[in-house]
């Protein structure tokens, strides 16, 4: 069975392949490999404020456009003081642009601890959120989400992982995405347990 994975994050598909490796008879298929170029209007498919409705909206229009079983994700990072944010604008927090000379996720990582200096460290607590959608018809669409449970640190903390990570203490273990192996971080991250979660459901398709 072939599933188009409908994200040109490349960190993103390592992970999720990584995941559903476990069934050989599943092959993940990116973007590239069936040659859908970059189109504009993919910026405007997660304009919800809701993880579930950018994920259906997204999976639903690569479906469409590829005629492939399609999985999707929306994901990002709930902080309790500041309401929930950066929430479903995760992805551009920060007032960044492509001339600066920081990366994006540099620019939301220090935007976020300047956000947060007004408060209290110990009130700095947060998760990550991911909800999955896996489309194969119209009428054929599972909702899957997970979430794991942090703290954010001031100081970026590790080399690996991307986004928040850096900054990202995941609880009880007193390391960040960052410190994690790509093993450990998939057993723990919050897009692993949805992956897994659906992966069980998906088992009865192959």
């Amino acid at each position: 069975m072939r599933i188009l994975f409908a994200t040109r994050n490349r960190h993103k598909i390592k992970e999720v392949r990584s995941i559903f490796r476990s069934i050989s008879s599943l092959k993940i298929l990116d973007l590239d490999e069936i040659d859908l170029a970059y189109q504009d209007c993919e910026d405007f498919l997660e304009t919800f404020d809701s993880f579930e409705e950018n994920a259906i909206a997204k999976a639903r229009y690569f479906n469409q456009i590829s005629g492939l079983p399609t999985l999707a994700d929306d994901s990002g990072l709930v902080v309790d003081c500041l309401g929930g944010a950066p929430g479903v604008n995760s992805k551009r927090f920060s007032p960044w642009s492509k001339g600066d000379s920081i990366s994006q996720d540099e620019s939301n990582n220090r935007f976020l601890i300047e956000c947060l200096r007004t408060f209290p460290d110990s009130d700095w607590t947060a998760r990550y959120v991911c909800v999955v959608v896996h489309i194969v018809t119209k009428e054929n669409v599972r909702v899957i989400r997970g979430e794991v449970e942090g703290d954010i640190i001031e100081h970026p903390r590790g080399k690996d992982g991307f986004g928040y990570d850096p900054h990202f203490l995941v609880r009880d273990t007193g390391l960040t995405f960052s410190e994690m192996s790509g093993k450990k971080k998939n057993r723990l991250s919050h897009r692993g347990k949805a992956m897994r979660n659906l992966l069980e459901e998906m088992k009865s398709d192959v």
